[in-house]
């Protein structure tokens, strides 16, 4: 039974779950992806498997490629929108304990 565990793919834990607050990779792409209502707000992602997040990466990159991939290039109203979206999640990370300045340390 445990072989057959192993062999299920890995599934996202959620944005909400993720580790850091969701300041990951992922977590960006699920924020991107909510600013350009590729999924709405509501959809943290969990249970999705790694080629769902692939492809939603993709459509976020598509969304930021027209815009430069630049915050100061997006409309008003999406950048209105990416700022509230960050904000939010950097005031749920610190709440889970997310310090970006020891992560930053930690990379150099």
């Amino acid at each position: 039974m445990s072989q057959r565990n192993s062999a299920q793919p890995k599934k996202y834990v959620g944005i909400y779950n993720d580790m850091n607050g969701g300041m990951t990779d992922t977590g960006k792409i699920i924020r991107d992806a909510w600013v350009f209502d590729l999924i709405p707000e509501t959809e943290t992602c969990e249970g999705w498997l790694p080629q769902g997040i692939d492809d939603l990466w993709g459509k976020v990159n598509s969304e930021w490629e027209k815009y430069g991939f630049q915050v100061s290039n997006l409309p008003d109203e999406l950048r209105e929108k990416f700022m509230r979206i960050q904000d939010e999640a950097f005031q749920r990370a610190r709440e889970a304990g997310w310090d970006p300045h020891r992560d930053l340390e930690d990379e150099h």
